[in-house]
């Protein structure tokens, strides 16, 4: 793989089966991605944002086409090895917070090292730091009951971050937020991008997301209508 690119999509299409007939989602799309970059599948709804970054993060696989992420085929991938990849490589933030509400928000940032089967006084040292990021370190102990929305956000995005991995995909992530709220998110993850050179992908039809973009990826019925490089100063 060419150095520094991480994710190489060539002539990808995605079909769905519906009712006797089909949908096609994705539509002969060609796509690269460099470490570090902060970019954004901008479109409106149905526009095939999301299933790419399904594609991308290996919870789905092209109909027709190559998707390589992080030197691997998407398509080749045993469910197994696709859940390797998630788990060690790939964080996912999305629009609803999915925390899981009998746990503490430690527990929650927690909960991926377990399933790589980290030490304990690994785990620690990496949970603390994951908090000290979003600056919730006083919460630790919280159930997400009890959190803002806001706060609750920047759990997922510890728990995403925690096992520092190469790609972080996000899908609508600022969808419930007050514009005070998203632009602290879309700050902290701009910080986490430039500081640890994580790849960020968002799905997004929301201004204010677009406003941090350095890449903006326009999709209109499932093609890639416009890609262009931005000039952002935060």
């Amino acid at each position: 793989m060419e150095k520094n690119k991480i994710i190489s999509i060539e002539h990808l299409t995605k079909r769905f089966p519906v009712g006797k007939g089909e949908f096609t989602a994705l539509k002969d799309i060609n796509l690269e991605f460099r470490k570090g970059e902060f970019a954004g599948l901008v479109g409106p709804s149905g526009s095939g944002k999301t299933t790419m970054l399904n594609i991308i993060g290996s919870l789905d696989s092209p109909s027709e086409g190559k998707a390589m992420v992080l030197g691997r085929s998407i398509a080749d991938l045993s469910h197994q090895e696709a859940a390797a990849l998630r788990n060690r490589h790939i964080g996912f933030i999305f629009q609803e917070y999915h925390l899981l509400p009998v746990y503490t928000v430690y527990e929650n940032v927690e909960f991926s090292l377990l399933l790589q089967g980290m030490e304990a006084s690994k785990r620690k040292k990496a949970v603390m730091e994951a908090l000290e990021w979003v600056d919730l370190t006083d919460k630790v102990d919280s159930k997400p009951a009890k959190l803002s929305g806001g706060e609750s956000q920047r759990v997922a995005i510890a728990r995403a971050m925690v096992k520092r991995p190469e790609i972080l995909l996000a899908d609508e992530p600022s969808a419930n937020l007050d514009a005070k709220n998203a632009h602290n998110i879309l700050q902290l993850m701009k910080k986490l991008n430039q500081e640890l050179e994580t790849t960020f992908i968002f799905s997004t039809h929301d201004e204010k997301v677009m406003q941090y973009l350095d890449r903006i990826i326009s999709l209109e019925d499932g093609k890639v209508v416009k890609d262009e490089k931005m000039k952002v100063e935060f």
